[in-house]
């Protein structure tokens, strides 16, 4: 969008053009629920989010709206109208819905909340709000969390509402809050959060103001639930400029209290400069691990990406020949991550897989000159099952060195394993590494019954699998029977 300090009512006029095209494009949607709305009484307006993003042309298939009319009345007006209501927000005055239209010559679901006009209470101790309903749009406006989500448009009659200014800060690409932003942050800490991670969707600036109030109130972070800041802090990972929102949660204290390991890659670089500065690396890391992703963004490489170096500071050692060390930080950092991850209330699965990411993040360098035996290669598969593609992904975005011929050589090397692993799958099915006996096989071959002995006998099956490759039936069973007779 143009700088309004460079043409102003351009900017605006060009804004709100955009607007009305995006909002003649949902029209058949918005406009018929408008009317339900207007038949029983009610008012009905395109709110916050959806204003914004069709003011910048990039309005989606979820709309918010905000009415006069209670939660009850919504329900009796949406029921008969959309294909699915349900209630999950009721108790904070918010109606959601499935509705499916054609739009041109295209069939679209709309995902659809209708929220009655608030005027929230905030227990300044307490992690949730106290939901009171407001009487006039204006008053639910004041409470919204910044000027450009701040913007109203009623409905049939596409009035725009703006009493804040959101459409100059959206122009000027600056983020505001309506009120004071220590009045807005008391009111729910979590809008701190989600300055950063607006700074990264959309690519604004935060107003000085705004980052004052962040970084003196950080603290007030700590009253909100883990959950909520997990989703804030997935939102703004996965967005178009994450280093923007982080770098942001770090400079104002946020970060020391969701995510401390971030601001504690900040080490202080001996006299030599004998080491990166390994915050720093950190973010070019995750920059370069988002240019690698081939099917939009993912999350479990963006948090291995973010959180890779997070053992560092903990096994930092100045050597006696002035170099400084870092040994097993990936196995340190494997636990950290899984430790913190857990406190964010992330799931079981992702825990497991990017703390194993970090673990693994390492074992490349292994590779040394390129020698590594097709043992180690199909251990390296092994060991990374599922999340082979991803390691690829993390091992490569791990070199940030500006010399040109180390980068070089080190993209021929990794270039030479991924060479090897394929010529090795192909050859052995890597993907699926077995022993060449299952267990039913052992018992038969040693005459045993179910027990521990037969695992056992199938990880030392395993382990030759690995280190020789795939054997002949004949060669297994010889290899089971010499096993079995040094159990005896």
């Amino acid at each position: 969008m143009p700088n309004p300090n460079e043409d102003t009512p351009s900017a605006l006029s060009q804004a709100q053009q955009r607007a009305v095209t995006e909002l003649l494009r949902v029209a058949p949607v918005a406009d018929d629920l408008a009317r339900r709305f207007q038949e029983a009484g009610f008012s009905l307006a395109l709110v916050g989010g959806s204003v914004r993003d069709a003011l910048l042309g990039r309005l989606g298939n979820d709309l918010d709206f905000t009415t006069d009319a209670r939660p009850e009345d919504v329900l009796k007006i949406v029921r008969p109208w959309a294909d699915a209501v349900w209630e999950v927000g009721i108790a904070f005055g918010t109606v959601g819905a499935h509705k499916s239209a054609r739009v041109g010559d295209t069939d679209m679901t709309f995902q659809i909340e209708i929220t009655t006009y608030r005027s929230e209470a905030y227990d300044r101790t307490s992690r949730k709000p106290e939901v009171s309903y407001g009487d006039s749009i204006e008053q639910d406006l004041v409470r919204r969390d910044f000027t450009v989500n701040a913007m109203a448009v009623a409905l049939p009659e596409k009035e725009f509402i703006d009493p804040y200014g959101g459409l100059v800060d959206l122009a000027a690409r600056v983020l505001r809050t309506p009120g004071t932003p220590e009045e807005s942050f008391s009111d729910d800490p979590l809008r701190m959060m989600r300055a950063a991670r607006f700074a990264a969707q959309l690519d604004f600036e935060v107003a000085p103001e705004v980052v004052a109030a962040m970084t003196d109130m950080a603290g007030r972070i700590e009253i909100v639930s883990a959950e909520r800041v997990r989703d804030e802090l997935n939102k703004l990972i996965l967005s178009d400029h994450p280093r923007k929102g982080l770098t942001l949660l770090v400079d104002t204290g946020l970060a020391a209290h969701v995510l401390p390991e971030l601001p504690a890659l900040r080490l202080e670089s001996d006299e030599h400069h004998r080491h990166k500065d390994v915050y720093e690396h950190t973010l070019i890391v995750l920059e370069q691990a988002i240019a690698l992703e081939e099917n939009g963004p993912d999350l479990a490489l963006r948090l291995s990406a973010l959180l890779h170096d997070i053992g560092k500071p903990r096994t930092r050692r100045f050597e006696k020949d002035g170099r400084v060390s870092f040994h097993h930080h990936e196995v340190v950092g494997a636990k950290m991550a899984k430790k913190r991850m857990t406190a964010l209330k992330y799931s079981n699965e992702l825990v497991k897989d990017v703390s194993r990411l970090v673990e693994l993040h390492l074992r490349f360098h292994g590779y040394g000159t390129g020698e590594w035996t097709d043992s180690a290669v199909r251990r390296y598969v092994r060991d990374a099952g599922p999340l082979l593609d991803r390691l690829h992904k993390l091992t490569r975005s791990d070199c940030t060195t500006r010399n040109k011929r180390k980068t070089a050589a080190l993209s021929r090397a990794y270039d030479g394993l991924e060479e090897r692993i394929a010529q090795l799958q192909e050859q052995e099915e890597l993907d699926s590494i077995r022993p060449d006996l299952d267990g039913n096989q052992i018992m038969e071959i040693l005459g045993v019954t179910p027990g521990p002995v037969i695992g056992k006998a199938y990880k030392h099956l395993l382990e030759l699998r690995l280190e020789n490759g795939p054997m002949e039936h004949e060669a297994a069973v010889a290899a089971l029977k010499e096993w079995w007779a040094g159990q005896e």
